[in-house]
């Protein structure tokens, strides 16, 4: 029991600790956005800038900032749909954008610009329909007597596959402009956000995190085993579809603003739960790790080829892709 005790409180305390680190980094990493661009603003100019004077103030914040605000905030999301579902399924693997939920969130995003022609909210809104509706259909299509996590990452392989084809036709299908606006939107992109669009993400994404927050415990305790979690006094019949809306929204307000943002999901959570040293996979650090990663790839999409500056959705794809492959062949070599 002593030795028991111990343990938890060391893995606390690396918790705290590498959560603390990340903090750090991710403020370092967000003042160096601040200073990048087409000209290099100074660490002074930035501090300046925040109390209305020098003649940077208005490109450091209206124009960097709410980019470096949407990389961290994002981040931070998709680390914790990463988290929510790698927890239920138990599984590596389990990942928004492995399953299948980015792809239904974007065949919802793609409908409603299509055949409605509707604002940022109509997209938000058909997002999140796409997204729910992609997890309710897996969820259905994986339950036999009880949900396996294996079972449910192959079936949602396969949705994630035939919603791609889907989007694929649905682009094909329509007008030019829309076709070429969507297709461009498809790479998960950063540049040219704005205070604008991140307004309604925040207010979202602040009471999914407040949300979280509250039922990350249960979820936790739902990891240890079903029966523990009961024996605690969790209704794993009210938690689950809880966090699975929690995370498929997450997902989801990310796709509306963004695009699709591909394999930090997948990779957050995971890094999150090393650097913590946790046996499940714990949401602070798999957020704060979501935060650094997706600024870290904004950066240097930034960077290469500047002033050219590429999709975030590019820098993700060409290194988590190496990851996914690393990750599913460990998982394999596992089972």
């Amino acid at each position: 029991m002593l030795r028991t005790g111990r343990l938890s409180a060391r893995i606390e305390r690396r918790t705290l600790v590498s959560s603390l680190v990340l903090i750090v980094l991710a403020l370092a990493l967000g003042l160096l956005g601040l200073c990048f661009g087409a000209t290099w603003a100074t660490p002074g100019e930035v501090f300046a800038a925040f109390t209305g004077q020098g003649d940077s103030s208005v490109v450091i914040l209206e124009w960097r900032l709410p980019r470096v605000t949407a990389a961290l905030l994002f981040g931070a999301a998709l680390g914790v749909a990463g988290a929510v579902f790698q927890n239920l399924t138990r599984n590596a693997l389990g990942s928004p954008d492995i399953i299948g939920l980015d792809a239904g969130a974007y065949t919802g995003a793609l409908l409603v610009t299509v055949l409605l022609s509707g604002g940022a909210g109509t997209l938000a809104a058909g997002s999140i329909a796409g997204g729910l509706l992609a997890a309710a259909a897996i969820y259905l299509l994986s339950w036999k007597s009880g949900i396996s996590g294996l079972r449910l990452i192959i079936i949602g392989i396969a949705m994630n596959a035939i919603l791609t084809a889907v989007n694929s036709w649905i682009v094909l299908r329509a007008e030019l402009e829309v076709a070429i606006a969507m297709t461009s939107w498809s790479a998960g992109s950063l540049n040219g956000v704005g205070w604008d669009d991140l307004g309604p993400g925040i207010a979202v994404l602040t009471v999914l995190f407040a949300l979280m927050a509250v039922l990350s415990r249960a979820m936790h305790q739902s990891v240890l085993g079903d029966e523990f979690a009961a024996s605690t006094g969790v209704d794993l019949n009210v938690l689950r579809p809880l966090v699975v809306l929690v995370g498929v929204c997450c997902t989801a307000t990310v796709t509306a603003v963004a695009g699709p943002i591909v394999f930090v999901a997948l990779a957050a959570p995971q890094i999150g739960r090393r650097l913590a040293g946790a046996a499940g996979v714990p949401f602070v650090p798999a957020a704060l790790t979501g935060a650094v990663l997706l600024l870290t790839a904004d950066l240097a999409a930034q960077m290469l080829l500047a002033p050219v500056s590429l999709p975030v959705g590019v820098m993700t794809t060409a290194v988590g892709g190496t990851y996914f492959i690393w990750l599913l062949f460990k998982e394999t070599k596992k089972s």
